[in-house]
């Protein structure tokens, strides 16, 4: 199988590692419109080659690794390079807006299906890429009513060559609303703790609790603005609940209420521990 990769970025080149290391059967090819990552790439072996949109009629499997509003761009200005047989997905982390904006576009016989691997770092770029980014992460398809069977069958074969503990299938309506709460909060939450004016005094006073926290304050702000505003009706849900949460604690923390404050510690602690999430 030929499979075509638009964007050797973390998420772009650790598929194209993953596919090399784990599937080597198939022909990886390229289009980075960045030249030094395109050589290191061609050099390290992640691809075989790169080519031009031109040639995608002939790879069997695009994905197309760009930032949400760029993933738009390119796929509206080179629809019609696919042929019927190719299957053609995105890797954003977000899908209602992608999905809307982008299914359209293709002729008869292409199939497109969004979908979003759930793995990532706090660095972005080539050079953190690597071919085990995706072990025992979820690798989530989502499809719409005429979305092609066949397709997501091989994508869930191919997810399962790569390292992912599981596919998961959903609409991209569902996909959003949990993204909100599992990925985009975190972020958010995160970003916003360590603005705290303690931070400079916090050397030598911070340990695993801190770092956990804090991993992820560290983005990269032009993709992660993207993706908020294009969910942003669940975001702002998600962030109105947490807020209010933590009301509750400030509340019974500013009255010294004991009782009310345990109540709430001990709900969370609950929670977390009868969640079918695990680490």
């Amino acid at each position: 199988m030929n499979v075509a990769i638009v964007g050797l970025g973390l998420i772009g080149g650790s598929i194209a590692k993953a596919l090399k290391k784990y599937t080597p059967e198939h022909s990886v090819w390229a289009i980075e419109s960045d030249e030094a990552t395109a050589s290191k790439a061609l050099a390290e072996g992640a691809i075989d080659k790169t080519v031009s949109a031109s040639q995608l009629r002939f790879a069997d499997l695009t994905v197309v690794a760009l930032h949400p509003e760029a993933t738009v761009e390119f796929l509206e200005s080179n629809s019609g390079a696919f042929a019927a047989g190719n299957t053609v997905i995105d890797v954003c982390g977000v899908k209602k807006e992608i999905v809307s904006r982008v299914s359209r576009l293709f002729g008869k016989g292409v199939n497109y299906v969004g979908c979003h691997p759930m793995a990532g770092k706090e660095y972005s770029g080539y050079d953190y890429s690597e071919a085990d980014l995706f072990r025992s992460a979820s690798f989530i398809i989502t499809v719409l009513p005429d979305t092609n069977e066949a397709a997501v069958e091989l994508l869930k074969n191919l997810a399962a060559r790569l390292g992912f503990k599981e596919s998961v299938v959903c609409s991209p309506e569902k996909h959003d609303g949990i993204i909100a709460f599992s990925s985009q909060l975190a972020h958010v939450v995160s970003n916003c703790y360590i603005k705290s004016p303690t931070l400079d005094s916090a050397k030598g006073f911070s340990a695993g609790s801190f770092q956990d926290l804090t991993r992820v304050a560290r983005m990269n702000a032009a993709m992660w603005t993207e993706l908020f505003l294009m969910n942003s009706e669940a975001l702002c849900f998600e962030i109105d609940t947490l807020i209010n949460n933590m009301l509750a604690v400030r509340r019974a923390t500013a009255a010294g209420d004991a009782q009310k404050l345990y109540a709430l510690l001990q709900e969370g602690s609950r929670l977390k521990t009868d969640c079918a999430i695990k680490e």
